[in-house]
């Protein structure tokens, strides 16, 4: 006996067997047992959601001698005899893809005009019908508006934004849907038991969702399935056969990250890799898992789970485990990683710092910190940052302003540098010092230590005008006379350009380049180099003098600002002109330059 794929075999021949499209369905019945038809159909919708199925059941009824009351096509006519056994004359199928030039569509036209011998309408029915070309819509557009009263056009096509709207306009338009994952389980349980043949539901949930919504992949998906499991279906032999990864993974990995076990999920993505699945599809996969956990927490967004039975319950059992915070955190990260990895060039990498960092969402934080906190890998070096620690406190605080003053310097002679601190405006000090490898540890976790000294712990980070109290200003320094230095001034200026907030970051950018000058204690001048620069800090001067007041403990602080006369300004030096200086002072970048063999842009 010939053998027939199922998707042929149990392809629907009634309204009533069209699963997943009983609105639609109904629409049509209605119009056939009402004998209200309209002259032209255009059905859109995925590939394999029943298009094509739909026209010929429609057409079949159309021409039925005696529809059942339902609209539904008797079968026992001569006309649903002959279109069962694929002999009617009155039903036309034309392939759009195939068939899409002028002639063809002038061919169509000579046929409209013969009119049915059997039956009461000639259906024309153009699958893929967005294949034509303009040429051909522009000559099927008469015929179309204006058939002949026996002929009715059905049009189908996956692609409806590509069709003329002239053509839109004299249709009658049916959107189908794509297929849930529930009514295509259910279809392929029918399927089965008239195959006798085994089947897990959890394995049918695999090959619906492999088939994207629509059925006929999902049947030619189940064929190839029950080729390689031989009669039984199960859910390891379709994984295995579909090459899909496991989703008991994707539940593995959000269990060891509520219990922080990054290196046990580095375990678990190598034996992922070495079975021959990329990264990515893993991001992708664990991204669909946690919203599928979220939607899983509320019984409002649980329908939204295409899934079987049994996995709905793991998710809800998963989802009373997992705090909210933590799911938005980790599709925040996985979404970040799902962006940067096809430009990254070690995408193993990126997917382990982002696994890692999933793993550390509900770790507490062992480092005290203000502004946007960074990415951090917290357990992995919480051993080698507690192995360095400060022996003795004056050789770091000597350190440390050595430091900030040779930031500072650096950066008044490189604006780049600055616009690049500026647009962090939660940033601090400790940042800067990343770029300098040369520096150790103890140094930078000294220099953190300073600055957290240095803040105030009753007033906010932030130079923002109106901020203080401008009736009062030295509330909050009691009766604080505190002296210092140049160096002390210069630090705090620093400091407070990076704490201004991002809708004064030009402002900072210009002062970062401004060198604050004691005149005559405890007189502060500040030259500007424009006439914008200057109205700029006037605007916000009282700001300025109490936040200057606040963190150098100096209540008779005042702020002179100056206009810079045209002549004394000196140009911003080039990047080529920095770079030369560096070297006069430094001739070992010189030697390193010649050693890395490298060219200045």
């Amino acid at each position: 006996m010939e053998y027939i794929v199922s998707a042929r075999k149990y392809r629907p021949m009634s309204f009533d067997t069209v699963v997943g499209q009983q609105a639609l369905t109904t629409t049509l019945k209605n119009a056939v047992s009402s004998g209200k038809l309209a002259h032209a159909y255009l059905f859109c919708g995925p590939r394999g959601v029943g298009k094509t199925t739909c026209a010929r059941i429609f057409a079949k009824a159309i021409n039925c001698q005696s529809p059942t009351p339902n609209g539904e096509a008797c079968g026992q006519c001569e006309s649903c005899q002959a279109f069962n056994e694929q002999r009617s004359f009155n039903i036309f199928e034309l392939d759009a893809a195939s068939n899409n030039s002028v002639e063809h569509i002038k061919t169509l036209m000579e046929q409209t005009r013969i009119p049915p011998q059997v039956g009461k309408y000639k259906v024309f029915i153009i699958d893929e019908v967005h294949m034509l070309s303009t040429a051909a819509f522009n000559a099927f557009l008469k015929t179309l508006e204006e058939p002949p009263a026996h002929v009715i056009f059905i049009l189908a096509t996956t692609e409806k934004h590509k069709i003329l709207p002239t053509i839109l306009s004299r249709c009658q338009i049916y959107d189908f849907e794509r297929m849930t994952v529930r009514d295509t389980i259910n279809h392929l349980k029918h399927v089965a038991e008239k195959e006798g043949i085994t089947v897990e539901e959890e394995a049918l949930a695999v090959i619906a969702e492999k088939a994207d919504g629509g059925m006929r992949d999902a049947l030619s998906i189940f064929d190839q399935a029950a080729s390689f499991c031989q009669g039984n279906i199960t859910y390891q032999k379709v994984i295995e056969d579909l090459n899909v990864l496991d989703a008991e993974n994707y539940f593995q990995i959000i269990d060891l990250a509520l219990e922080n076990k990054a290196m046990d999920i580095m375990v678990l993505l190598n034996n992922v890799i070495n079975k021959g699945f990329d990264g990515g599809l893993l991001i992708q996969g664990l991204a669909k898992h946690v919203r599928n956990v979220l939607m899983a927490r509320d019984p409002q967004t649980l329908p939204l789970l295409e899934v079987s039975d049994q996995q709905r319950q793991r998710y809800q059992q998963q989802a009373q485990k997992c705090q909210i915070p933590f799911l938005y955190q980790a599709l925040r990260l996985i979404n970040q990683c799902d962006i940067n990895y096809r430009q990254s060039s070690n995408k193993r990498l990126l997917v382990e710092l982002t696994l890692i960092e999933i793993a550390q969402i509900t770790q507490p934080d062992d480092s005290v910190g203000s502004g946007r906190k960074p990415r951090r890998l917290k357990s992995l070096f919480k051993q080698l940052t507690s192995a360095v620690q400060p022996q003795k406190a004056a050789p770091q605080v000597a350190a440390a302003e050595r430091v900030v003053s040779s930031e500072a310097s650096v950066t008044s002679s490189s604006s780049e540098a600055s616009q690049t601190s500026s647009t962090n405006p939660a940033s601090t000090p400790s940042q800067p010092t990343a770029k300098r490898p040369m520096l150790k540890s103890a140094v930078s976790m000294s220099f953190k230590n300073i600055l957290e000294k240095e803040k105030p712990k009753k007033m906010k980070m932030s130079i923002i005008p109106g901020t203080f109290d401008a009736s009062d200003p030295n509330a909050t320094l009691k009766d604080e006379e505190h002296s210092f230095s140049q160096q002390d001034l210069e630090l705090q200026w620093m400091l407070m350009c990076n704490r201004m907030p991002q809708k004064l970051s030009g402002i900072a950018t210009r002062m970062k380049n401004m060198n604050p000058v004691i005149t005559e204690f405890p007189n502060v001048e500040v030259t500007a180099d424009n006439q914008v620069a200057f109205d700029q800090l006037d605007q916000i001067k009282g700001s300025i003098i109490a936040t200057l007041k606040t963190y150098l403990h100096n209540k008779a602080i005042t702020l002179t600002l100056r206009l810079a006369d045209k002549e004394k300004i000196a140009p911003i030096p080039t990047r080529r002109e920095q770079y030369e200086m560096m070297e006069k002072e430094n001739p070992s970048i010189a030697k390193l330059r010649e050693l890395l063999k490298l060219e200045l842009a």
